[in-house]
């Protein structure tokens, strides 16, 4: 089986590698530059359990045109949100009809704006739940835990062996929409990281900002009842109705029931945090973006997500000057403060949230 990673950025790569690792068939196409110093130097591949894997550089194939997909039995798509139409369109002319086409990317939209350019492929939804970091140029290190899931299909079936040589077990389920929007109620999480300046850890172990991704999950929360059309998906021990509660607590108590949470590497930073220092455009319209969306399909209001778009877009044009906790959850209360009035201050159920276990 040959596999095609399009975007050998983090994920990609580090997807990819593990793959080689494996002992699979992978083409990556991306930045040149990158492949230069991949396929001079090789890719090490280490992970916050003990993995240290080195693919020499003659293993590596890496090019920069999409063309060199032609012929790949499967394609995993990892670029960024912003550059999915113009990826799908660069694979049109490629693809042979019914490839399966797997995106990991993050986000809701990905797959339908992939399924709508590449009607003739097979289009998969994908999940990462893991953050991979880059020591250098060529050395990819997973530095939190997870399975990739993805949606229940004999074209996965099939690919999975090749994952589980590499190191990565795949979880197949039918419930991709409900594990998206779960992911995407942890990715709140990136915008108020990217705010805050400081690796994950450091930045999930103080109370004013995961009161911060709190107030942002709650807003989601009741805009999906509103919706009525799905419930985030079960992840994690916590039923993701809980999340915002659990954040809320003090420092001590939090440490105690969210111990899976804060295991991460030191020096771990979320995906738009990266976005950030390297000045690229931020994932946000594609995060938090995606609530403020779905509340104007609602003819409501998403106050807090809005802010935390505004913001992180401030931050990438203007540069950024971190946040203290105390003023980024009083800039949040402040937004959200009038919606808050307007309800009557009343808080939303969001049923059990048992979603797929």
């Amino acid at each position: 089986m040959r596999i095609g990673v399009l975007g050998a950025g983090a994920i990609g790569g580090f997807v990819g590698g593990c793959l080689l690792a494996g002992r699979a068939d992978v083409i990556f196409v991306g930045r040149q530059a990158r492949g230069t110093v991949w396929q001079q130097d090789g890719l090490r591949l280490t992970d916050l359990d003990g993995r240290d894997d080195v693919i020499g550089p003659e293993r590596i194939a890496y090019c920069d045109t999409v063309s060199s997909l032609r012929g790949c039995d499967v394609v995993l798509v990892a670029v960024k949100s912003g550059q999915t139409a113009d990826a799908a369109a660069s694979l049109s002319p490629v693809l042979a009809a019914g490839t399966p086409v797997l995106s990991l990317q993050n986000g809701i939209e990905n797959t339908a704006t992939l399924k709508r350019v590449l009607p003739s492929a097979k289009v998969l939804r994908g999940m990462v739940p893991f953050n991979v970091t880059m020591p250098g140029p060529a050395h990819l290190h997973r530095a939190t835990e997870g399975e990739i899931v993805v949606e229940d299909d004999p074209a996965m079936v099939s690919i999975a062996p090749f994952f589980r040589a590499g190191g990565l077990p795949l979880q197949l389920r039918h419930d991709m929409e409900a594990v998206q929007w779960a992911k995407l109620l942890m990715n709140l999480n990136n915008a108020v990281n990217a705010l805050s300046g400081l690796p994950l850890r450091q930045q999930l172990g103080m109370r004013g900002f995961r009161r911060c991704l709190a107030l942002s999950q709650r807003e989601a929360l009741s805009l999906l009842v509103a919706e009525g059309r799905v419930r985030p998906a079960r992840l994690t021990p916590l039923p993701p109705s809980w999340l915002p509660t659990v954040l809320d607590l003090p420092d001590g108590l939090f440490r105690m029931l969210a111990s899976r949470m804060l295991k991460i590497d030191e020096t771990a930073r979320s995906s738009m945090a990266d976005d950030l220092a390297a000045g690229r455009f931020p994932e946000v319209d594609w995060i938090n973006g995606e609530l403020v969306a779905l509340a104007a399909k609602l003819g409501r209001s998403a106050p807090v997500n809005a802010r935390l778009c505004a913001l992180v877009k401030e931050a990438a044009a203007h540069g950024l000057k971190p946040w203290q906790p105390a003023a980024l959850l009083e800039e949040l209360e402040r937004v959200a403060r009038p919606l808050a009035q307007r309800t009557g201050g009343h808080a939303v159920e969001v049923g059990d949230d048992r979603g797929g276990s």
